[in-house]
């Protein structure tokens, strides 16, 4: 599986807060299945339910869920784009520790596709990327600032686009 490991390096990548401790952050794959159609071949799906915990986390809930919304645009897009996933698709709890700190639990439903190939020497295995429904941009910084104009997180993101192509 790689979307774990994506999300959590997306992350310390944006968040400085958890940069300066990625002990803090906690990934748990819950409810994991292997889906496999019987199609010719052996690639199959797995499906699960990712959890992610920051512990005493200090910062405002805007600087997670706003990097978290655009890394699911890019690598788990149907939970924003499908309404029916929109109702359920990314939850989260907090328990309050102190004024300033808190525990916070985020789930989402998430997908891997895995490509199995017969190859001259065996199997191949491969992980393909995500359908995109924007055309490929270029990449740039983003940085979200709160109202004093102090930095929340910092992270590279795609623009998106008034079109969208399936």
């Amino acid at each position: 599986m790689k979307k774990p490991q994506s999300l959590r390096a997306h992350l310390l990548a944006a968040i400085p807060e958890l940069c300066r401790d990625p002990d803090r952050i906690l990934i748990f794959v819950d409810e994991g299945a292997v889906r496999s159609t019987m199609a010719n071949g052996l690639s199959f799906e797995y499906v699960y339910t990712l959890t992610m915990i920051l512990t005493d986390y200090a910062g405002d809930l805007a600087a997670v869920s706003i990097p978290v919304l655009d890394w699911v645009r890019v690598n788990q897009s149907e939970l924003m784009a499908n309404l029916d996933k929109v109702k359920s698709g990314i939850k989260f709890e907090a328990e309050i520790l102190a004024n300033d700190k808190v525990d916070l639990a985020i789930q989402m439903p998430l997908t891997e596709r895995v490509i199995v190939k017969q190859t001259s020497e065996g199997l191949s295995v491969d992980y393909p990327d995500e359908p995109q429904y924007h055309k490929a941009e270029e990449s740039k910084q983003v940085t979200l600032f709160d109202k004093d104009g102090t930095e929340l997180a910092s992270w590279v993101s795609r623009e998106p686009q008034q079109e969208y192509f399936l």
